[in-house]
């Protein structure tokens, strides 16, 4: 399906399952309740796990069902890819593990999720990943914080518009 040719609402029920479902002919993306894959050989399953033949493996990492709703929220931003996870919790650690690393500092507001909270603050230290927790409504306190190797700050707090335009003004004048 070229997406050029279509409208956000139609790519809304299309991108990522452009033909029916081969099995039933339903127009319904199927939810697949599966862990597991069944193979044609195990030459098949090599090829699957040695990422030489694209397709479905493991649960944990493949889903057609998921692969349907990656594809369309990718087409529905204007994105190459999307990746969908269970929770918040997951897609926030997956962020950070992503584009943090061991020497990088977060600036973050002291009132954030527990789960959060406690990823900031005392698993990714682990990691050599240091967050100083501040008070997301003293933009002095939150300017102190930004360091040279500050990579993200996370205010999480609603209508903060202003506080944010200014952390991120501060932390730019930093990475200068």
């Amino acid at each position: 399906m070229t997406q050029k040719n279509y409208h956000f609402e139609t790519l809304q029920l299309h991108i990522g399952q452009e033909t029916p479902d081969p099995a039933s002919d339903a127009r319904a993306v199927p939810i697949y309740q599966t862990t597991s894959y069944v193979f044609k050989n195990s030459a098949h399953a090599a090829a699957r796990f040695g990422l030489a033949d694209a397709g479905n493996i493991y649960g944990r990492l493949t889903n057609s069902t998921q692969d349907v709703l990656e594809k369309r929220l990718a087409a529905l931003e204007g994105g190459v890819g999307a990746l969908a996870l269970a929770s918040g919790a997951a897609a926030i650690t997956y962020t950070i593990q992503a584009l943090a690393q061991a020497g990088d500092h977060i600036v973050a507001q002291k009132t954030i999720y527990g789960g959060s909270y406690n990823l900031l603050a005392h698993t990714l230290p682990q990691f050599g990943v240091t967050t100083t927790l501040v008070n997301a409504h003293d933009l002095a306190e939150g300017e102190a914080a930004i360091r040279p190797n500050t990579i993200r700050l996370s205010i999480g707090t609603e209508h903060a518009e202003d506080l944010i335009a200014a952390l991120e003004k501060a932390f730019e004048a930093v990475k200068r």
